[in-house]
């Protein structure tokens, strides 16, 4: 079993590495192919280039069942073996068996199920997180029975997170009772559609209100981390027999990409995507995967490669800087992160509309005491630019130039930008 645990950051931790996951919730069938016959975890997976999560376990649908146990499972053994061979996590969702009786003579059913879920389970090297209730503030689901399941399970896997996901809905004094049942949080944020009811009660209805759903979740955590859930497709754009004018909407990729360096700007140490599985609004050749391939292929895949790439990756994992980045602009918001070599600061403008230049200060010096002088903007390419780039012989990045302690530059609507200084 990997061990796992959080650090003082909210970073996951994998036999001691820090993973910021990245999940398909849910993903291909585990024994499914892509359109053109390749191995569907193998192409999520993608060496480390897709996803590193599936959410796997029981759906509401089809939740765990004493009468069927063992054979339950076995298959999420097999499931997990599939995870494993491609370099997968599983978020196990522990669904009926997450929530236990606090006033109940004897050993419950719903604990019995957790007993051998848990027992059946914890020693397989693929699974690293539970799965909590499904949106128990907004289901009315009492924090005590979710309480009590946390207890219990932390007597029979200590180390493991747990993972519960909120609708985004309600004020935060709803959620804080829900603290003490989980390790980590979050909220899932749909907002694009025709038409449906927003999926947020919160005012905004721009895509920027997945940061405003963010901060809320950071404020009902008490400082337990955040992981939020986006958008692929959900059941506000599925045309059904009540509502047949439903018309089907999917993010484009400079939209997810906003909604994640967003969320990740306010907080979030994880991302999962949902919303791949609906067979309803996919094109034939997909559906009959049970898999958007053709989401994946035009707007994730590629985000994720940017998450994955050595220029941001290490942005995701790296504690807070000392001193934070500013912007001149109030609807930019900023994210600044520091390793041993670099500095990051992520940004992006919460403005759909809005196209100027905005200047960015409080930049610190090199750690020879030297200012700095120039950083470079993730996946913007410069070739040949006038002025050598941060890593001379490596990608050629569109440079900023920094003069005291400060660097300006354009942002147009829903920009998001990765900046990177060099301060070894």
């Amino acid at each position: 079993m990997p061990a796992t645990g959080l650090d003082a950051n909210g970073c996951l931790i994998l036999n001691g590495e820090r993973v910021f996951p990245l999940i398909l919730s849910d993903a291909p069938p585990s024994d499914g192919k892509t359109p053109d016959g390749k191995d569907a975890w193998a192409e999520v997976a993608n060496s480390d280039l897709g996803a590193n999560f599936v959410r796997s376990g029981r759906t509401l649908a089809k939740p765990w069942a004493l009468t069927q146990i063992d054979a339950q499972i076995a298959e999420e053994r097999l499931r997990m073996d599939t995870a494993r061979a491609n370099g997968l996590h599983c978020w196990l969702r522990l669904v009926n068996a997450a929530n236990l009786p606090t006033s109940t003579a004897g050993v419950s059913e719903p604990e019995q199920l957790l007993e051998k879920i848990v027992g059946g389970l914890k020693d397989h090297a693929a699974l690293a997180v539970y799965k909590g209730a499904d949106e128990p503030a907004h289901g009315n689901t009492a924090p005590a029975g979710l309480i009590h399941a946390y207890q219990k399970l932390k007597t029979l896997d200590p180390d493991r997170p747990i993972v519960i996901t909120q609708a985004p809905l309600g004020p935060v004094g709803d959620l804080v009772p829900y603290r003490p049942a989980f390790d980590v949080t979050g909220a899932d944020i749909y907002p694009l559609s025709y038409g449906h009811p927003h999926a947020s009660d919160l005012p905004n209805r721009d895509i920027s209100v997945v940061g405003d759903v963010t901060k809320k979740m950071v404020n009902a955590a008490g400082g337990k981390p955040v992981w939020m859930t986006l958008q692929i497709a959900w059941s506000g754009i599925l045309p059904t027999h009540d509502d047949p004018d439903r018309v089907p909407r999917f993010p484009s990729l400079p939209e997810l990409r906003f909604m994640a360096y967003q969320a990740i700007v306010n907080g979030a140490r994880g991302l999962a995507f949902f919303g791949g599985q609906y067979t309803q609004v996919m094109r034939p050749r997909d559906a009959a995967t049970g898999w958007n391939w053709t989401f994946w292929q035009l707007v994730l895949r590629p985000l994720l490669e940017e998450l994955n790439s050595p220029t941001v990756w290490p942005a995701l994992l790296a504690p807070p800087a000392q001193h934070a980045v500013t912007s001149s602009a109030a609807d930019v918001e900023v994210l600044t992160r520091k390793d041993a070599n670099r500095l990051y600061v992520i940004a992006i403008r919460r403005s759909a509309t809005k196209t100027d230049q905005v200047h960015f200060s409080g930049l610190p010096h090199k750690n020879n005491g030297n200012p700095l002088t120039v950083g470079d903007v993730a996946f913007e390419y410069a070739q040949d630019p006038p002025s050598p780039p941060v890593d001379p012989g490596k990608q050629r990045f569109r440079y900023v130039r920094v003069a005291n302690v400060g660097f300006t530059d354009w942002l147009g609507p829903h920009d998001a930008r990765v900046y990177r200084f060099n301060i070894a």
